[in-house]
């Protein structure tokens, strides 16, 4: 059951992170690239919890599972954020990062060997450099970034901000569901999900109709307009 949980969760992230891969092909707006990327390492994690579930842990599942839950999602939320305040140097901070996230997520030795289909704590497997610091840095400013920029523009996004920052606040307490087990956590995580796809394709505001503009009255008598015919005077 545990792994149905999770395994239904990873695909509803997966279908939300290709919806916003479709609306970055049809408006070209560099946040939805990385929102669908982060959404799509969310999904990635949460599959790797329903294949845990179903086969229990092993060294590869756990790399994976830290890799796109613990090292990504939260840094690329927020160079979706920061791309839509326009920073674009987010960007290429971004790629570089997730270069070095894989890099220390495939290279770190873990400490202890993996069994079971409880979740892993992360101190208990990893030492805290440069795994641990690497998530904790990555995490605080990702997330950093997404409060700070929803907070600034709430005014012109009251709706999607407040969903981005609901997404964000169960994301952070679906993380202590995880001492109770794959079944709990999932749909946590699920929830999460919904909340910031919501709150990123909510519009700034809505568009207002306009009011008709009156008819502009003619400033003279048609007699005296441009291109009349004036009254000829009598020699």
């Amino acid at each position: 059951m545990d792994a149905l949980l999770a395994f239904g969760a990873a695909l509803v992230t997966l279908r939300l992170s290709a919806e916003l891969v479709r609306r970055f092909r049809t408006q070209r707006a560099p946040a939805f690239a990385a929102w669908a990327a982060a959404l799509a390492a969310y999904a990635v994690a949460t599959g790797a919890l329903a294949w845990s579930a179903a086969a229990g842990w092993s060294e590869p599942a756990f790399r994976v599972y830290y890799l796109a839950g613990g090292l990504v999602t939260a840094p690329l939320l927020g160079a979706g954020s920061l791309l839509l305040a326009g920073r674009r140097w987010a960007t290429p901070v971004a790629l570089l990062y997730c270069g070095l996230a894989v890099g220390v997520a495939v290279a770190v030795p873990l400490e202890e060997k993996l069994a079971g289909a409880d979740v892993p704590e992360a101190q208990d497997v990893l030492e805290l450099w440069p795994a641990r610091v690497l998530a904790i840095a990555g995490n605080a400013l990702g997330t950093l970034a997404v409060v700070a920029i929803a907070l600034a523009t709430i005014r012109r996004r009251p709706v999607g901000n407040a969903l981005i920052l609901a997404g964000v606040a169960v994301a952070a307490v679906g993380s202590g569901f995880a001492g109770l087990g794959v079944g709990a956590l999932a749909p946590v995580l699920a929830l999460a999900a919904v909340l910031l796809y919501a709150g990123f394709v909510v519009p700034s505001s809505r568009a207002r109709p306009r009011p008709s503009a009156a008819p502009a009255l003619p400033t003279s008598s048609p007699i005296g307009a441009r291109g009349s015919k004036r009254p000829r005077r009598r020699r």
